[in-house]
């Protein structure tokens, strides 16, 4: 019990630094490339220092490193089977009466306690510190006049109607827009007007728009210094609407998701988010016996390049697949729940499965 207790230990140990070290070796290749394209950005603008690009950079880069966390439990768990299988570690394991199921436990145990951290810890600070680089993007690279560059669109549900907002740019959360057109709905749906506006703020219980030319199928076009449009958002929901998912906290997805139904906007990303970020543990697992599953091969029967290569392609299609399967749940065409599971629970069906064939044949 004590000879397990420790090879216990050690094949975790060595499974968790060998994931560690490939997460930071990601970490700061991610960052040195996306430091060198901020420099590049800002090498016009007298007010953004190599320290401040640096600031932001660092800001940015735990938000992207988070995609990449899947590769490196991949990366990091073949490099750990492949050292203990090339020192005959992993050998003396198995004629000590150890299985593969029984090494594998630690490995599997470990991904899913960093799947937890990474969802628990790490994406709170990750999600507030992308918001605040967004901001600080923001203030840096925008015009004298303070508007994003981003095209921003909304949709909202009043006792009025229906409403679809597009402009051109928008500032302060999205609560000041600029280049605005909105596109007013009838409580049944069906089309009332469309109005044209050289800007737009939100007030207490409505939109505010300034120099709005108003465009209606049973009437003559019209100029208006102000037109009102009724709208039961705060500013805080805009806020939310305008930003991404990935700048939202893991804990605080649901209280947004239930709001921003509230107000009748679309919460599908809010939902595919927090079911990902849910279903993280099982997709480390997945990564983790993919990983075995072309790791475990003793070197004197040769064809390790193969392997790794194996292993390296399975992983690529897996992400590949969590991927476009994200997008059909963005897209409405599979629910939240399905598109964030199903990779995870194919991946480990799927790995397990080439685990028990190699194991029992």
């Amino acid at each position: 019990m004590k000879i397990g207790g420790t090879l216990t230990r050690y094949f975790a140990l060595t499974f968790a630094r060998a994931v560690a070290f490939v997460f930071m070796g990601m970490f700061l290749l991610i960052y040195l490339i996306d430091f060198v394209e901020l420099l590049r950005r800002a090498g016009d603008i007298r007010t953004a220092s190599v320290s401040l690009v640096a600031f932001l950079s660092l800001l940015r880069v735990p938000a992207v490193s988070e995609q990449v966390l899947p590769f490196a439990v991949l990366f990091g768990s073949m490099y750990a089977f492949i050292t203990l299988t090339r020192k005959l570690e992993l050998v003396v394991a198995r004629a000590a009466g150890m299985s593969v199921w029984q090494f594998m436990a630690p490995p599997v145990a470990v991904a899913v306690l960093v799947g937890l951290v990474m969802t628990g810890i790490y994406n709170p600070v990750s999600a507030l510190a992308k918001k605040h680089a967004d901001e600080l993007e923001v203030a840096l690279f925008t015009s004298a006049t303070g508007a994003s560059d981003k095209e921003f669109w909304l949709r909202q549900r009043s006792l009025d109607g229906q409403a679809i907002i597009r402009a051109d740019h928008a500032a302060d959360g999205g609560t000041s827009l600029s280049g605005v057109t909105a596109f007013v709905f009838e409580p049944d749906g069906s089309f009332q007007e469309r109005v044209i506006a050289k800007a737009a703020h939100l007030e207490p219980g409505y939109w505010a728009f300034s120099d709005a030319r108003v465009l209606s199928p049973e009437e003559e076009p019209r100029d208006a210094a102000s037109y009102l449009l009724a709208t039961n958002l705060t500013g805080d929901q805009v806020s939310q609407s305008f930003a991404t998912p990935e700048s939202v906290p893991f804990w605080a997805l649901p209280d947004v998701q239930r709001k921003t139904e509230q107000a009748g906007l679309d919460a599908t990303a809010y939902r595919l988010r927090y079911q990902a970020l849910l279903a993280r543990p099982l997709l480390l697992v997945a990564m983790v016996l993919i990983a075995a599953s072309f790791s475990l091969r003793f070197f004197r029967f040769g064809g390790v390049a193969k392997m790794v290569t194996g292993g390296v392609a399975s992983g690529f299609v897996l992400y590949v697949a969590t991927t476009l399967i994200g997008d059909l749940g963005g897209a409405g065409l599979l629910s939240p729940l399905m598109a964030a599971w199903t990779p995870a629970v194919v991946g480990s069906m799927l790995g397990t499965l080439v685990l028990l064939n190699q194991e029992d044949g």
